[in-house]
């Protein structure tokens, strides 16, 4: 590896630090809620991650196609559903550019291309993977009290493209969003604290 080669795969490094400081824009219209780019892939990649295993799916092809689904948005930003009516973007420009002189050009385009075309699937576990954790961040809004969130859970859940997403989905839907450490694994540690031993 020439020191050319570290130096470009540094930058890219440092550009992916972007991703933390790039908002995903939807929120704006939903009224609450926030998270950037960097805390949807994170979630997108475990939740194909599970997919991936759930469906026998190649696990780790998976994976890569959810972890650099949006890597191009540090360069172009999140277009939501109304920026797009109005706004244009170039992410094979944006990734060729990203990752001129690292080595992962070739393997990272390949991967968009397989993701955008929306075939195999991995693809389209992917695909569902980023959906999900939209639906997710829309029940969690909705748990929250905001009655819009219901709304666009409508829209969303007919974009999943799997039977196995579909009762992922469901699952979400019908799991109070506190659940998991509001009363599990023992409820009981809420009459706990100031001192008090348990029961």
């Amino acid at each position: 590896m020439t020191d050319r080669t570290w130096r470009r795969l540094a930058d890219f490094i440092f550009e992916l630090g972007m991703l933390r400081r790039t908002p995903r824009t939807g929120y704006q219209f939903l009224g609450s809620g926030a998270e950037n780019v960097a805390e949807h892939s994170f979630r997108t990649t475990m939740i194909g991650y599970i997919l991936a295993r759930v469906a026998g799916a190649d696990v780790a092809r998976t994976v890569f196609l959810c972890l650099f689904h949006d890597v191009h948005e540090a360069r172009i930003g999140d277009f939501n559903y109304v920026n797009r009516i109005y706004n244009t973007s170039d992410p094979v420009l944006a990734f060729t550019h990203a990752l001129e002189g690292t080595g992962l050009r070739a393997e990272v385009l390949e991967l968009w291309h397989e993701l955008e075309a929306g075939e195999t699937v991995e693809a389209k576990l992917a695909q569902d993977a980023d959906q999900l954790d939209f639906i997710a961040n829309l029940k969690e809004e909705l748990d929250l009290g905001n009655p819009y969130a219901a709304k666009w859970l409508e829209h969303a859940l007919p974009r999943l493209r799997t039977e196995i997403a579909h009762e992922f989905a469901q699952s979400l839907l019908a799991t109070d969003q506190s659940a998991w450490w509001f009363t599990r694994p023992d409820e009981s540690w809420w009459r706990r604290g100031n001192g008090k031993k348990r029961p």
